[in-house]
C-alpha cells in the first residue's frame, strides 16, 4: 500500500481544495467550453472558497462530451499532446503528466489485489483503448510478466496466467483460467473459482475507482477526482487532469458512499452500487 492512500481526511481535503481551485481557474482560462458554461452560469473561479463551492459549477454530461467539439475541452496547444484516444464516441486528449497520473493509478488498482512482480498477466482489449494501455505501462512499472492477447491466444496456452485484465468481451474469448479478473468497467460473470474486480474505469475517465481484498466497495481515488452523489448519481470532478479536465461530470452510475471505515487501512471512501 502506498503511504498516500492513507493520508488523514483533514490533509485530503485541503489538497483537494488546493487542486479543485486550481483545475477550475485553468479550465475557465484555458477552455472554451468551461469559459462559455461558466459564464452563463455567471459563474467565477473565484468563487470557488470550498469543496462545499463545487455545486456552483455546472454540470457537465456524456451528450456533451459526445457533441461538443474536443478541442473546445483541450486546455493546452496540440504540441503538448502526446495522446489522443477515441472510444465510446469520446475523444480525449493526455499529456505527458496525465499519462503518469493514469499508470500511477493503476498501479494502485493492482497492487491493491496483489498483482506484483512475478504475476504472469493476460492483457485483453484493444490497446487503441488509453486505459488498456495504462494497465500494460502499470504491469511493466511493477515488473509482471504481460502477455499481450491479441487476437491470437496460442502464445497464452503456454503459460499459466494468474490474471487477466480487458473488457468483458476480451476477457470472455481469451479461454483462460485465470484466479484474477479485471474487467474495465463492466460486470463479468466469470467461475465461481475466479476473484474478479469490475473497475470503474469509464471511457470519460481515467481508473477512478477501484478494489481492494476487502471486496466491500470501489476505493476512489481521492486525490485525483473529487466526487458527489446527487440524486443516487455519482458525479466526479478531475483534479489532476491537465489536457481534458472533467468538472462535475454525471456519470449516470447509480450509487452510494459506503461511511464506515475499510478494513484494508486506505482512508479513500468507497462507493457501493445501488
Amino acid at each position: 500500500m502506498f503511504a498516500d492512500e492513507q493520508i488523514s481526511r483533514k490533509e485530503l481535503e485541503i489538497l483537494q481544495l488546493e487542486r479543485l481551485k486550481k483545475i477550475v481557474a485553468w479550465s475557465f482560462e484555458k477552455s472554451a467550453f468551461y469559459r462559455r458554461s461558466f459564464q452563463s452560469h455567471g459563474i467565477t473561479p473565484e468563487e470557488i472558497q470550498s469543496l462545499a463551492d463545487v455545486s456552483k459549477l455546472p454540470l457537465l454530461t456524456s451528450d456533451e462530451l459526445r457533441t461538443v467539439d474536443a478541442f473546445d475541452f483541450l486546455t493546452l496547444p496540440l504540441s503538448s499532446v502526446v495522446r489522443i484516444n477515441q472510444i465510446g464516441g469520446v475523444t480525449k486528449f493526455y499529456t505527458r503528466g496525465d499519462i503518469r497520473n493514469n499508470v500511477e493509478m493503476m498501479i494502485r488498482t493492482l497492487i491493491a489485489a496483489n498483482v506484483l512482480r512475478g504475476s504472469i498477466v493476460g492483457l485483453g482489449g484493444d490497446l487503441t483503448d488509453s486505459k488498456i494501455l495504462d494497465a500494460l505501462y502499470a504491469l511493466e512499472s511493477i515488473g509482471a510478466t504481460v502477455i499481450p492477447l491479441g487476437t491470437n491466444h496460442q502464445l497464452a496456452q503456454r503459460f499459466t496466467i494468474d490474471t487477466l485484465i480487458g473488457t468483458a468481451e476480451s476477457i470472455a474469448s481469451a479461454a483462460v483460467n485465470a484466479s484474477k479478473i479485471f474487467c474495465m468497467n463492466e460486470n463479468f460473470q466469470p467461475a465461481a473459482s475466479t476473484k474478479t474486480y469490475n473497475l470503474f474505469a469509464p471511457p470519460e475517465l481515467a481508473h477512478a475507482g477501484f478494489c481492494c481484498c476487502c471486496e466491500c466497495g470501489r476505493h476512489v481515488q481521492e486525490d485525483h477526482f473529487l466526487p458527489e452523489i446527487l440524486n443516487g448519481e455519482l458525479v466526479i470532478t478531475t483534479l489532476t487532469a491537465q489536457a481534458m479536465p472533467l468538472i462535475r461530470w454525471r456519470t449516470g452510475q447509480s450509487v452510494r458512499f459506503a461511511d464506515e471505515p475499510c478494513s484494508c487501512g486506505r482512508s479513500f471512501m468507497r462507493i457501493v452500487t445501488n
